[in-house]
This record gives C-alpha cells, structure tokens and sequence, in this order.
C-alpha cells in the first residue's frame, strides 16, 4: 500500500533555542499513528518519514550546526512531532596538539624596527606644520 501514497513534505519549523542550546524542529503530520513514525537523526541532519492514510511525509533537513542525536527527545501530540535535540559543542572532540621545540628555537628573538618613511611630496627637512582653513 504504501507505492500508492502521496508523499508529501510536512509543514516544518526549525529554530534554535538560546536558553536550553537546543534545536527545536516541528513536523506537522496529522494523521500519522505514532507507531509509524521513523525519525533518524544524524549530527548533520534530521530523517522523518510518517505514513498517514493515503499519504506519506517524509522530510530532510541538512544542520548547520552539528547535534547530539544520541540526546534527542520526541513529542507526539495532536498532530505536531516535537523534536529537541542539543547542540554539539565544536570543540568537544578537540585534540591538544604538543608543540616540539628545537634548539635554535630556544634562543630569544632579536627584532628590528626601521624608521618611517617619509611621505611623498613633502620635503623632509621641513617641520609638518597645519595650514590654517580657508574661509570666504
């Protein structure tokens, strides 16, 4: 039965939380037994398909910012699939990388500094003196 069903992208609002650094994401998909609905959830992206009667959701959405799927939770109520699901934090599967130091690294840096060239059009041996503003 389900080669005959109409597949249709649900009505979807996605946003991320501030206060609970969650994303929020609704699926409308009235009708579908909540036994039928399969969710996957990767750090870059959400999978829903729900049959309901003559028809099938199905939808994808690509993250922009990665997620912990393993921490998601999913509401079923009157119609409306509410999904949470925190943020990764980038640096979360950081690696600190030892830094090597060689001998010639070890000795003090010796640094120069060169005068300011001068500007061009201006003789150099002429104090820079303002002019006074021209009034009419």
């Amino acid at each position: 039965m389900s080669e005959n069903r109409i597949k249709l992208a649900p009505d979807t609002v996605a946003y991320a939380d501030g206060k609970t650094h969650k994303l929020m994401v609704e699926f409308a998909i009235p009708g579908a037994p909540t036994d039928t609905i399969d969710v996957k959830i990767l750090a870059d992206s959400i999978h829903l398909t729900a049959p309901a009667r003559d028809i099938e959701y199905v939808s994808a959405l690509a993250l922009a910012w990665p997620v912990k799927p393993d921490k998601a939770e999913a509401t079923y109520e009157h119609g409306l699939l509410r999904i949470e699901v925190p943020f990764k934090d980038p640096m979360e599967d950081a690696v600190k990388v030892a830094i090597k130091t060689t001998v010639a690294d070890t000795k003090p840096a010796v640094t120069t500094t060169q005068a300011a060239l001068p500007a061009v059009g201006r003789d150099i041996n002429k104090p820079l003196v303002a002019k006074p503003a021209l009034t009419h």
